[in-house]
């Protein structure tokens, strides 16, 4: 059977390629409403985890909306493209081309400027989620010194509201030493006794930056450090590195933050808050900056808990108990289960390679 003469044919091919592209967007449209009201859905989440956070729940909605765009864009540019291919190519036995539509100065302004104005758009909306990560409270509930080290954490309460009374809990006698060896050492150098160290005239061992607290958590290679912390509660970070560039990424805060050695000599911003935890549980911490041999090994544990519970934890850590009796009192495990320690030995070998020895 041959074409009809009156393109009849021609017609209902188009007809039946038309219905298949609505019917595709139909699907794709009737899989997002599908889906659920609500955004946060695995679906519309492309992959990311659900966060925890106010402020990772506009990070997740950023990038939901960014993908349906791309999404939007890209069936957008597919049909066009298709559409070109089947309907302005050359008939056959006709010496006549498609009509060509090169140097249309409006149309391709058009395509020049549609592209500007998708990327300040997403520009825009950039700017306005980066800004509500990074706000910051005069009096936040809870501030937690942040202490990386090779190849592990240290967690402090510098400071905690407790229903209105201040706990202080800077541990002064020991942020005093690290000063007063610094200070001992620019007399030296003043009176010619010492050389000029690396780090602006200080020792290139110079850890004064540090912060010490008198509650505090200490990871070791047989025991996750378990940070506590109350929900619904504004918590603020400061962050710090012993040695080397750590960073403290807790996947369900949906970001990451480096952690370096003397941030105010690198002139970086070391301090970010949440202003809550939205639900109570266990949430695995990671090192994402690779730190050296056992980078990989370098995890925690944020434990969310109720204030109430929070509250009788650090009661129970004033009066001289460990994370893991404090942890037990309130009714919480006594060891991180979102994540487990590893073996740091090594020289360790398998049982195969014992046996075979």
């Amino acid at each position: 059977m041959g074409a009809r003469p009156d393109g009849g044919a021609t017609s209902g091919g188009r007809g039946r390629l038309l219905r298949r592209a609505g019917l595709a967007v139909s699907l794709g449209i009737t899989v997002i409403a599908v889906s659920g009201c609500s955004i946060d859905n695995p679906v519309l989440r492309f992959g990311w985890p659900s966060g925890v956070t106010p402020q990772g729940t506009k990070m997740r909605e950023l990038w939901t909306w960014s993908v349906i765009a791309a999404l939007a864009m890209g069936v957008l540019v597919w049909g066009l493209t298709f559409w070109t291919v089947a309907f302005h190519r050359k008939k056959p036995n006709s010496p006549e081309f498609p009509r060509q539509t090169g140097y249309n100065v409006p149309l391709e302004l058009t395509y020049t400027a549609i592209p500007f104005v998708i990327i300040a758009v997403l520009f825009y909306f950039t700017v306005v989620v980066q800004n509500y990560v990074h706000e910051k409270v005069s009096n936040p509930n809870v501030v937690v010194d942040v202490t990386a080290f090779q190849w592990n954490w240290k967690f402090g309460y510098q400071k905690v509201d407790e229903n209105g009374q201040v706990y202080d809990g800077v541990d002064h006698t020991r942020q005093g030493l690290d000063q007063q060896i610094i200070d001992e050492y620019k007399d030296r150098k003043a009176n010619g006794h010492a050389q000029p160290g690396p780090d602006h005239g200080l020792p290139g061992n110079d850890i004064s930056y540090l912060h010490y607290d008198k509650v505090e958590t200490v990871g070791s290679s047989t025991e996750v450090p378990v940070l506590v912390l109350p929900t619904n509660r504004v918590i603020e970070f400061q962050l710090a590195s012993a040695d080397v560039i750590h960073s403290f990424w807790v996947p369900e805060f949906l970001f990451k933050r480096d952690v370096m050695p003397d941030p105010k000599e690198n002139h970086s911003d070391n301090i970010f808050q949440i202003s809550k935890i939205e639900k109570e549980g266990a949430f695995v911490g990671r090192c994402a900056e690779m730190c050296g041999t056992f980078h990989s090994m370098m995890n925690f544990e944020v434990r969310a808990v109720s204030p109430e519970k929070f509250d009788k934890y650090m009661t129970d850590r004033k009066a001289g108990k460990t994370t893991a009796e404090a942890l037990a009192d309130i009714g919480e495990s006594p060891v991180a289960v979102s994540t487990h320690p590893f073996n740091t030995d090594r020289t360790l070998r398998s049982a195969s390679e014992a046996q075979s020895n």
